[in-house]
């Protein structure tokens, strides 16, 4: 279990996993969270979504719709998956749809009304990023252009994938901290701060003394989870 100093009682972090496209589970956490601070009102409250907003599920669209305009009870903070690498790096470079295609754009361009077919074909790229380019809403762009790599706040640091054993968290490369796994998922080491983390998906929220997984596969499970961390504690509140 976690053995260091959490956050001040005056503070409280809702830290939601990977959505992955579910805006129906996105939309139950929300209002658990604002039923939670009804039930436990907090001075200085937080929300921070940990990346993988898009792909695999069917309303990527309705996802980034939802978070561009904060509908949360608190302030917002929103970080950068590798999923919205994907993204980026599929309007910047069309060929790189074969490798999208197969971890969920399809599902992420079906819901901006991008004719998917001929990508499911491996055909057209080069008209699908023009086609997703014309779909997209100024503010969705705005919204993913936003991201944060990683936050550091209090007695821990979140970032989508987790960190480089050994590398200090200041000087922490973009691809680590989107897309590491096992170097970092087998380490007992100290990292300096308690890793709060998605990416790779679990059954049930991973505590261990140097990191927190909070990816529950909302995509194949149904359950979308967030920790609370506040005080001396750490709790969870489950959309499904």
């Amino acid at each position: 279990m976690i053995a260091r100093p959490l956050l001040s009682d005056a503070q409280r972090l809702y830290v939601i996993g990977d959505i992955h496209g579910r805006r129906d589970l996105l939309e139950t956490m929300i209002a658990a969270i604002r039923g939670d601070l009804e039930a436990h009102p907090s001075v200085a409250p937080l929300t921070v979504t940990i990346g993988d907003y898009i792909d695999r599920g069917p309303d990527s669209k309705g996802v980034i719709e939802r978070l561009a305009i904060n509908p949360f009870p608190t302030e917002f903070i929103a970080l950068k998956g590798n999923h919205e690498a994907f993204l980026e790096e599929f309007l910047e470079d069309p060929s790189r749809a074969e490798d999208w295609r197969r971890l969920g754009g399809i599902e992420t361009l079906a819901s901006y009304g991008v004719a998917v077919r001929p990508l499911m074909l491996g055909k057209e790229y080069g008209a699908a990023a023009e086609a997703l380019l014309s779909r997209l809403p100024k503010a969705h762009a705005e919204f993913l252009a936003s991201l944060r790599l990683s936050l550091s706040f209090g007695p821990y640091f979140l970032c989508h994938a987790g960190v480089r054993p050994g590398v200090p968290l200041s000087q922490q490369k973009e691809a680590d901290l989107l897309s590491i796994r096992d170097e970092f998922l087998s380490s007992a080491r100290d990292f300096g701060k308690i890793v709060v983390h998605g990416h790779t998906p679990a059954p049930e929220p991973e505590i261990r003394r140097n990191r927190i997984n909070i990816d529950t596969g909302a995509f194949i499970t149904g359950r979308l989870t967030c920790a609370v961390l506040e005080g001396p504690r750490l709790r969870f509140l489950t959309a499904r």
